[in-house]
């Protein structure tokens, strides 16, 4: 433990000898956090999971960004507009938006951010020798141009409602096309963006450090320049049990995790801040846009999960508040309703399924009377993160007379084998993309049979794709909401899948740090935060 500590400070100690002198930096002003996934890239083009994407937002600005609410505010865009037909959308750019200081850029070290960067920015992301995995956010853009310097117009093939909040994602960053062409593929460890803060130093795996940005757009609501903080320090220790201790022993600012090493010492049962620590730290917590759930494959015509009655007998047939009680100490919100989580519009607690024992018997009974199979058996296939889950849904099944087999295979394998239609019961999440339940909904959707698409229960409806397609013409947003409601209550109603939990941003920090926030895309935002001695 004391190599893990001397680690630790030895790491902190050689963040700041690169940055400026130590002596003049206020730990007050520096906020620390672990990343034990490691960071691939520091190239928004490539931000496409949490760990790249919270180290991008501090470094890029895109034309839009979100607030914890995730209504769509203008970020570079000072403002924007879009046609009556719904396909053109046109963005008029601030004046003070600048990026970060690079010798590149010349005599002044650095230069307004124009339209024509947005345009190259798209471009890049478009561009097959690229191959940035976030090109798929303008696929269903027509064309995009600067008519000028300061207004940018976006085309698109058909009405999209949810296309502003594909364009907060940092997929959509601007890059300035000097500094990238320079650096090319090497751009991923010399960021240069325009963010509240500026790229110091990245040795991968051991440390990352950003400083401020004092020529930063954004103020508060005060007037005040933000960000507040002098710097961040991003330190990698891969193992949680480590993480944990060091937040615990105040060498860390920020917790956002709750792994099984240390929930039981952390909270209690009912999902509480246990007394000892009451003091010294806080819990922030909220929905986050992801579902847990088991996914029955649908065209496997041999499996006895082609019954819908054993697929609501399955729905029907495990208690998911006490699934969340003893299996994650009361973080997580039991699905009761479709497959739409909770803090999206769209959710709706009741279409789904409640613990009724009684009722999936009689669902098993009646399969059992028309199909002649007196035994039924199933297996679930699922990684070993969540064998507890699926042992729990195991002796439960087996409480109704139905017979349950697990399966516990790498996490590469179980992503080929439920592309390509291999499994038939298997434990999946899905993480919103973008903050709109048609990113949900369009794992249902015929058009989207895996492994082409996200499709992967190979669940078809006539309706369910009439009312997908009309969800891109509907302008009125509480019109589109109920028919977001209506395919997810249909999806329901053919059990296509078995809805577990919806998920919880959870964020433990120490006492003296203010203003962190949480939302339910798990994003970080240090803009706001503060700390005090």
């Amino acid at each position: 433990m004391n190599r893990i500590k001397d680690y630790f400070v030895f790491i902190i100690i050689l963040c700041f000898l690169g940055c400026s002198n130590p002596n003049t930096i206020d730990n007050s002003l520096v906020f620390r956090y672990n990343e034990h996934k490691n960071i691939s890239s520091l190239d928004p083009a490539f931000s496409k999971d949490n760990a790249d994407i919270w180290a991008t937002n501090q470094l890029f600005n895109g034309l839009l960004e979100m607030d914890n609410n995730l209504n769509v505010l203008p970020s570079i865009a000072k403002y924007y507009s879009v046609s009556e037909d719904a396909l053109n959308y046109t963005f008029t750019l601030r004046n003070d938006v600048y990026f970060h200081k690079n010798e590149r850029f010349g005599k002044d070290s650095t230069r307004q951010v124009i339209a024509s960067d947005f345009e190259y920015s798209f471009n890049r992301l478009l561009d097959p020798k690229v191959a940035s995995p976030g090109r798929w956010v303008l696929n269903k853009v027509q064309g995009f141009k600067a008519k000028n310097d300061s207004t940018f117009v976006i085309t698109l093939k058909q009405p999209f409602p949810a296309f502003l909040g594909l364009l907060t994602m940092k997929y959509c960053s601007v890059v300035p096309k000097e500094i990238v062409e320079h650096f090319g593929s090497d751009f991923r460890a010399n960021p240069v963006g325009t963010g509240p803060f500026k790229f110091k130093r990245w040795e991968e795996n051991i440390k990352l450090v950003l400083r401020k940005n004092h020529n930063y757009f954004q103020k508060d609501k005060n007037g005040q320049s933000l960000p507040y903080l002098e710097a961040v320090a991003v330190t990698f220790l891969p193992d949680k049990q480590s993480e944990y201790l060091q937040f615990i022993q105040g060498n860390l600012d920020f917790l956002n995790s709750l792994d099984a090493s240390y929930q039981d010492d952390l909270l209690t049962t009912k999902g509480s801040l246990r007394s000892k620590y009451v003091a010294d730290i806080d819990v922030i917590r909220g929905p986050y846009l992801n579902t847990e759930y088991l996914a029955f494959y649908l065209d496997s015509e041999l499996s006895v999960l082609q019954s819908e009655l054993l697929r609501k007998a399955i729905n029907h047939g495990f208690d998911r508040k006490k699934m969340m009680l003893y299996l994650r100490n009361g973080i997580g919100i039991p699905a009761t309703g479709g497959f739409i989580p909770k803090g999206l519009p769209g959710f709706n607690a009741e279409i789904g399924y409640t613990y009724q024992p009684e009722k999936a018997k009689e669902l098993i009974s009646q399969f059992k009377a028309e199909t002649g199979i007196y035994k039924p058996e199933i297996t679930i296939t699922t990684t070993s993160n969540y064998l507890n889950f699926c042992e729990f849904i195991q002796r439960e099944l087996s409480k109704i007379g139905l017979g349950v087999s697990v399966d516990v295979i790498p996490a590469s394998t179980l992503k080929s084998a439920k592309a390509n239609g291999k499994l038939d019961i298997f434990r999946a999440s899905w993480v919103a993309d973008y903050p709109d339940a048609e990113n949900y909904l369009s794992l249902f959707s015929s058009h989207n049979f895996a492994p082409s698409g996200p499709n992967y229960t190979h669940f078809k409806n006539a309706t369910f794709d009439e009312w997908f397609d009309n969800s891109y013409l509907e302008t009125n947003t509480s019109q589109r909401e109920q028919l977001y409601t209506k395919m997810d209550s249909l999806v329901m109603s053919k059990a296509a899948i078995v809805p577990l939990y919806y998920d919880e941003v959870i964020r433990f920090t120490r006492k003296n740090v203010n203003g962190l926030g949480i939302n339910p895309t798990n994003l970080l935002d240090l803009r706001y935060v503060k700390k005090s001695n």
